[in-house]
């Protein structure tokens, strides 16, 4: 909530200085001998460009389109200027096309980040030349201020989307072992099945001669794995896109009884866990529901641990209603943590958890609990297919 209403702050206080700028390149071509109305023609392009919320943009107004026709139409202001129809610059123009190489640089596509990032360079770099085209040293000494703060932007811009690259292939890594993981599970449960339907098939053949009125019971037996190994299969190969050799990378299967032995290796003489599990939540529920109910508790509960070390109390609770399971982790704390930062893990628990649950038709939520401002609550939500 904190980091929501800063974030809120910095933001009202950069577009109040935006705004200010602009008013100010307003009340200087006003007062001057020069046209105002190409100067405000840039200055509208680039608030339009900026200050549009992106919930409310069009389609069609891209990256590209925003900062490449303000730039554009800066450097014909320029251009008109050389021909000799003299115009200003001023702090409102050049803090615009400033905002817009970064713009550009971060978050065009190739190659328009490239084209759109020069034509915004080359805009504000030749803006000086509209008033000291006989003045050498002045325009000289203004075109290198410009070129040092285009490189700065244009540096930092390039920096923070090498970053998000870096981030974006982390997660698609991070879903990537998931899926394998996922893959691995499904071995294990279909494995299952199958050795059960084997045995169940062997005492088959052997009572067909001494006791045959007790084959249907087996019969039926053989029937329900072979269901439930083709459910497992159909739930999770719809998921797996990723494929590699690496088969040693398989992690161990939970269950929800493994959920108890968790909560009890969990407690220590400071934070107290207490496992509130409804009686009317099945044990026989399909083992890849209850292998992501066991991450999502091991996951929440590691990061109870990273994240909220003052945390005294915390609850795992498991549900059953209506078709769905419903399994949460919530804590008390509120945020402390006693452990380095480097402990602390690159933050993509989640990214796998979520992929998880999803793939099984499930959701996953992480956020304070509801009507609270202190605390932290994993829900997920798991369709069963059980009443």
């Amino acid at each position: 909530m904190r980091s929501d209403s800063s974030r809120n702050c910095v933001g009202a206080f950069v577009v109040a200085l935006l705004v200010m700028a602009g008013v100010v390149d307003l009340l200087e071509a006003t007062d001057s001998a020069y046209p105002v109305w190409p100067h405000a023609v840039v200055l509208l392009l680039g608030y339009t460009a900026l200050l549009w919320p992106a919930r409310h943009r069009p389609d069609w107004l891209t990256p590209q389109i925003r900062t490449g026709a303000a730039a554009v139409a800066s450097l014909l202001v320029t251009a008109g200027s050389l021909l000799g129809a003299q115009t200003l610059f001023g702090p409102g123009e050049t803090v615009l096309l400033l905002s817009l190489l970064f713009v550009a640089v971060r978050s065009c596509p190739q190659p328009w980040a490239v084209i759109c990032g020069v034509l915004n360079a080359a805009a504000l770099i030749s803006t000086p030349a509209r008033f000291y085209q006989d003045d050498t040293s002045s325009l000289l000494g203004f075109m290198m201020v410009m070129l040092v703060m285009t490189g700065i932007i244009g540096s930092l811009a390039a920096f923070l989307r090498s970053q998000d690259y870096r981030r974006a292939m982390a997660v698609v890594e991070t879903r990537r072992a998931e899926r394998l993981a996922i893959a691995a599970d499904l071995h294990d449960f279909v494995a299952h099945h199958v050795t059960g339907i084997l045995v169940q098939t062997q005492m088959a053949r052997m009572m067909a001669t001494t006791e045959p009125e007790k084959l249907d019971t087996v019969l039926e037996g053989i029937e329900h794995a072979a269901t439930e190994a083709l459910a497992s299969m159909r739930r999770t190969v719809g998921v797996l896109r990723a494929t590699g050799p690496d088969a040693a990378d398989r992690r161990p299967v939970g269950d929800l009884a493994g959920i108890a032995e968790l909560v009890d290796g969990f407690a220590s003489p400071v934070q107290h866990v207490t496992l509130d599990r409804d009686p009317a939540v099945p044990d026989d529920l399909p083992h890849e529901v209850q292998a992501a109910a066991f991450r999502v508790v091991q996951e929440a509960l590691t990061n109870v641990r990273r994240h909220a070390a003052d945390a005294i109390g915390i609850t795992v609770r498991l549900r059953h209603e209506g078709h769905r399971l419903e399994v949460g982790v919530i804590n008390d704390g509120r945020g402390g943590t006693q452990l380095p930062a480097a402990a602390h893990g690159g933050g993509f628990g989640l990214v796998g958890l979520t992929e998880r649950v999803t793939a099984l038709g499930g959701d996953l939520r992480a956020g304070p609990p509801d009507g609270q401002t202190e605390g932290w609550e994993v829900r997920a939500l798991f369709p069963t297919g059980k009443t």
